[in-house]
């Protein structure tokens, strides 16, 4: 970023810091929003969108080279009139990055002069058009489009440092998605008595990336496929240069006829199973000298002094009406050697013991203690670190919450189960999209911890959030002789990391 700008944003920083200050004084006679007489004009010469941030979303699609390569690899129409693939493909992530969580939004951003203006368009397809275009996807069309955007995911982490490259993390985990249909191909009642499907989502958790989505009728085990796009995602990590690998998952994906296979394959597995009568059978005859107390590290780091806590007002509700609460009052780890049924080889089995009591008014009834057992071939790591390593799978219920609640990913829209996945995976882009904008923030010397901070920040940040934070910047847009000009209209405290990723996007290379 030059001098002129950084001063430029450095001036609206101030201004609006100046008005954001605390100033005592004297008792306002009125309210703080006191606008009156407002009047609404039609703008002649000034044209301008709210979702400014569009215009670095498509400058990373096309630098990545994901435009080129949904052109060059993925055959649908048989002619380009007047839309290509990336048009169709883009124009589902787009809308759900500029605001949109339906299909039928398309219709408001397609008589949205100044948004086709800001892509360079002349128009784009609408509602049922791009609904006809996910019906047009085979299975193997959909594993193409996944194929075609992990290759520009490639390109993304080989500008990552090499520490990112220490251990890739994969977890897999299904989830519901209903639907109200009566007549979707594919639905099915599942376990809980929802109709819907159950897609498969098999992410790598240290940058929260879908990998893989699978859609699945909604009947299917949580465990289905998960081997295969679980081997998929390592080979892709394999040749994203990953010096380690482990798989992760809950009691559902404990996959033991693949585990003497993983294990060959120097592949580490940290896998939940479930708490079988053998199992607890082993764990209550180990002596208690094996059991080890788990102290589990703080949430967080109070950097400030401690504040006194608030009364818990739900705990003295539930204990002055004597109704019966489970509480925990301590955790132990042991382990053991055990061969599932379909293995060869036997594993190390880390248990989980809970010591419970059942809490009634002032009175204290001790519960039988609880087993949660983890299977591991890593026979080095210490068991409270298996425990802690297993419970992060954890964090993958927010990235499938976010593609649930936020990108609006699994609302299922179209007819049938393929039609539906075609969606799930272009709507599923736009999360990367936004994973990508922050892996490829620049980090400067000078600023390195501050900008790690922000790239961290940017990561982990809700889908919302980061829409309105990088893309709902209000934008003037100039078109001139071979350049788009978005001319930012107002400042918000993301705006520089925003100036510095656009910067390095226009001068990468790949």
């Amino acid at each position: 970023m030059n001098a002129s700008v950084h001063r430029r944003l450095n001036r609206r920083k101030r201004r609006i810091r100046r008005r954001l200050e605390h100033q005592p004084g004297v008792e306002r006679p009125e309210p703080m929003m006191a606008a009156s007489n407002i009047h609404y004009e039609l703008a002649d010469r000034t044209r301008a969108i709210a979702p400014g941030g569009i215009g670095a979303i498509h400058l990373l699609a096309r630098k990545v080279g994901l435009i080129q390569d949904i052109d060059r690899d993925l055959h649908l129409l048989k002619r380009h009139m007047p839309y290509h693939e990336s048009d169709h493909v883009l124009n589902i992530a787009y809308n759900l990055l500029a605001g949109g969580s339906r299909l039928e939004h398309l219709e408001v951003r397609r008589h949205d002069e100044v948004y086709l203006d800001a892509l360079g368009a002349e128009r784009i397809p609408d509602p049922t058009t791009a609904g006809d275009f996910c019906r047009r996807f085979s299975q193997s069309d959909v594993e193409q489009l996944m194929d075609i955007v992990n290759e520009a995911r490639l390109r993304v982490w080989k500008q990552q440092p090499e520490a990112f490259f220490d251990e890739a993390f994969l977890d897999a985990d299904g989830t519901l998605a209903p639907t109200d249909g009566w007549c979707k191909q594919g639905v099915d009642i599942a376990y809980n008595g929802v109709w819907g499907y159950h897609p498969l989502v098999v992410s790598l958790a240290n940058t929260a990336e879908p990998l893989f989505t699978v859609n699945r009728s909604g009947n299917r085990p949580s465990h289905e496929q998960a081997d295969v796009y679980l081997d998929q995602a390592a080979a892709l990590c394999r040749r994203a240069g990953f010096r380690r690998i482990t798989y992760r998952g809950d009691t559902n994906f404990s996959q033991t006829k693949h585990l003497d296979r993983w294990d060959s394959q120097s592949i580490r597995f940290i896998f939940g199973i479930d708490a079988m009568a053998n199992l607890k059978d082993l764990a209550e005859h180990l002596d208690d000298l094996n059991y080890s107390e788990l102290e589990r590290p703080p949430r967080y780091t109070i950097r400030t002094v401690p504040r006194q806590a608030r009364e818990r007002h739900k705990e003295r509700v539930v204990a002055e009406r004597q109704f019966e609460t489970l509480k925990l009052i301590g955790e132990e780890v042991a382990e053991f050697e055990y061969r599932p049924v379909a293995c060869k080889k036997t594993y190390r089995v880390v248990v989980l013991r809970k010591k419970l009591v059942v809490e009634k008014g002032q009175l204290w009834l001790f519960e039988p203690d609880r087993y949660f057992f983890y299977l591991t071939n890593d026979r080095t790591t210490p068991a409270s670190e298996i425990v802690f390593l297993a419970n992060d799978r954890c964090d993958q219920e927010n990235l499938i919450a976010q593609l649930k609640s936020g990108v609006k990913a699994l609302a299922m829209p179209v007819d049938n189960l393929v039609s539906n996945w075609a969606y799930l995976v272009m709507a599923s882009l736009a999360w990367s999209l936004k994973a990508w904008s922050a892996l490829l923030v620049p980090e400067h010397p000078r600023w390195g911890e501050k900008h790690r901070a922000e790239k961290r920040s940017l990561l982990r940040m809700e889908f919302s959030t980061f829409c309105v934070a990088l893309i709902q910047v209000p934008c003037q847009i100039v078109r001139t002789a071979g350049r788009i000009v978005y001319r930012l209209l107002a400042w918000n405290p993301w705006q520089g990391v925003f100036l510095r990723l656009v910067e390095r996007l226009q001068s990468l290379r790949l």
